[in-house]
């Protein structure tokens, strides 16, 4: 991304588009009872209030109600289906691993298969976007985060917290073009996930051999444990490769969360916030809800003076429903350089 003149004043910004992640796979109910929805209504609920506190995309996960992260896909139709009629406007987004949470005691922390998270591109109705991962990585979630973080909660526990410290993200090459295009096919928008400058680049590859023909909507996870380190050094050096047209957010873990926030904020990024990222406030003397981490970042961007995107803002910013006939017509809208004409192609002519 370039960034000219002007380019941190608010006019010449859009209006910032906030994401929540209110369903926290990772925690169970009575890590933060009076935050983590239950029930299926509580769950619809959740997604409400997070809307009119000011987030307008809803990073999706669905819980059963033993309180355990659910892996079927007709829960997550149910919950999509009454998030749609409570607040249509709101931008759905479903998370790729569908759940990672351990299935029992003692069990890995793992992303479901290849073929399961291929049926994401049938739900009904279908979602927005569905996070993508892309190539695969360690993703040590506990990495960076301190003893007193999770002090008190499940991932304190030896085995829970081995098992997130162990997991890994499959994204093979051929497993991330299939789904891209299945995605595609049923109208669902990748969101991609880019942890580092190199998953960047691999999807740029996917553009411009038109496996993807559509907005680049990414977030960049700096979480650490395999992905990027959330430092000013990390985002500018990934902002430097990123291409003007691109619709990006800003992710981190724990309390790191609020600065990285804060520097999106400020360089007109997009922010990501919820317990799934963070528990707690920043001088950790008390924790957060998703929804009070939402406001508080409402409040600080209209003292940055740049305003909150309504949901139907979001869905322009993001793009919603638009996809490109053409690698040339992709690579325009997006802000890539073209392809290259007259001269040796090398990989760019690849077979998609």
């Amino acid at each position: 991304m370039n960034f000219q003149d002007g380019s941190l004043f608010p006019e010449n910004q859009n209006k910032l588009v906030i994401t929540a992640a209110p369903y926290g796979p990772e925690w169970i109910p009575a890590d933060f009872p009076e935050d983590i929805p239950v029930t299926m209504a509580e769950q619809v609920q959740k997604a409400v209030d997070c809307y009119n506190a000011g987030a307008t995309v809803l990073h999706l996960h669905v819980r059963e109600l033993d309180g355990k992260g659910s892996k079927r896909l007709s829960k997550f139709n149910e919950l999509i289906a009454g998030v749609r009629r409570a607040v249509p406007d709101m931008v759905i987004q479903v998370g790729g691993s569908i759940s990672f949470a351990p299935e029992t005691d003692g069990a890995s922390a793992k992303w479901l298969s290849d073929d399961t998270r291929h049926m994401l591109a049938e739900l009904d109705p279908k979602p927005d976007q569905v996070t993508v991962t892309v190539n695969t990585t360690q993703m040590n979630v506990v990495e960076q985060m301190e003893i007193a973080d999770l002090a008190g909660t499940s991932l304190a526990e030896p085995q829970n917290y081995q098992a997130y410290r162990e997991m890994i993200v499959p994204s093979s090459p051929s497993w991330v073009e299939e789904h891209v295009k299945r995605l595609s096919a049923a109208g669902i928008q990748s969101a991609f996930q880019f942890y580092n400058i190199n998953s960047y680049e691999t999807v740029e590859r996917l553009i411009r051999r038109g496996v993807y023909k559509g907005p680049l909507v990414c977030n960049w996870v700096a979480i650490g444990g395999g992905m990027d380190q959330p430092t000013i050094y990390s985002l500018a050096h990934f902002l430097r490769a990123i291409p003007d047209g691109a619709m990006l957010t800003v992710e981190s873990s724990m309390r790191n969360v609020l600065p990285i926030n804060m520097m999106g904020l400020a360089m007109g990024l997009h922010v990501r916030c919820g317990i799934e990222d963070n528990l707690w406030n920043q001088s950790r003397t008390g924790k957060m809800t998703t929804v009070e981490q939402v406001e508080q970042l409402v409040r600080i961007s209209r003292e940055f003076g740049r305003e909150i995107a309504s949901g139907k803002e979001a869905r322009e910013i993001c793009k919603i429903g638009v996809f490109y006939d053409t690698v040339e017509e992709t690579l325009a809208a997006n802000g890539f350089a073209p392809n290259a004409t007259g001269r040796q192609q090398g990989f760019l002519r690849k077979v998609a």
